[in-house]
Formats: structure tokens, sequence, C-alpha cells
């Protein structure tokens, strides 16, 4: 099979203050623009930034919507962390471990972008658990 590309599509209500944040803060590559969206190219995948003239109120909670990744490499999951401080994004819930000891363990951390987007980066001890597991049923944080 083929390489498989993911895209999203998210609402922003600023293009300079949205390349600001993806490009300088998390490293993301930019790609076409125009002045209601801009594609950025987040580790090989594509992300759509739509100019909304909605307004845009953060979430309560950091469920149930937000987008992110899972590094297969602890040693990525890291450095994007640090490049994330080094850029002092917000952090909406701080780098932790989930699930310590059991097959589901994992790192993760929450940004929050300018416009109340909630991104979570995760790394897996058990690849496994990415997908399977499926004698565990805990899935995130109780809300």
């Amino acid at each position: 099979m083929s390489q498989t590309v993911f895209h999203l599509a998210f609402p922003v209500t600023d293009i300079a203050q949205t390349k600001a944040y993806y490009i300088e803060g998390l490293g993301c590559i930019p790609g076409r623009e125009n002045p209601h969206a801009l594609i950025l190219n987040l580790y090989g995948h594509q992300l759509v930034a739509h100019v909304t003239k909605e307004p845009l109120t953060p979430q309560r909670s950091i469920y149930p919507r937000h987008f992110g990744l899972i590094f297969t490499a602890e040693r990525d999951w890291e450095e994007l962390l640090q490049k994330a401080q080094l850029q002092k994004l917000t952090f909406r819930e701080e780098p932790k471990h989930r699930f310590v000891g059991s097959l589901l363990e994992h790192r993760t951390f929450f940004l929050e972008d300018p416009f109340y987007n909630l991104m979570e980066f995760k790394y897996y001890r058990y690849p496994e658990a990415i997908f399977g597991s499926f004698e565990y049923a805990q899935i995130g944080d109780r809300t």
C-alpha cells in the first residue's frame, strides 16, 4: 500500500497568527496560502487552517474535540515537547504519564492554539496499544 496522508481542516480567525503559531511555534512547513486558508505540513500530514468569522470559544475540557499525533519514537515526542516549551506555547495539559505499568502506558501533553484548537501529542511505550489491547477499557482521562 502506498503512503496515506491524513487531512484535517480547522477554524482560525487570522492567517498571520496561524503562521506564527504553527510554523514558527510547532515547526510546520507552510504550503499554499490565500487570505482565507493556509495549508500546513505537520510531520507529513495536511492541516488546513480556514478563516472563519464565527466566534471561537474554548472548550471546557480536552474532550471531546482535539487532534494530534502519536509518535513511534520517544525521542521525537521529547523533541516536540522541548520545542513547545522553548517556544512558550500554551499547554492545556502539561506532559504526563498515563496508565503507568500497564500495556496502555503512554506519555502525553496537550497544546492549545490561539484559536482554542486542542492538540494532543502521545508516545506509547507498547505500540500494540495504539489500536489494540482490547482487554482494556481505559481511553483518555475521566472527565
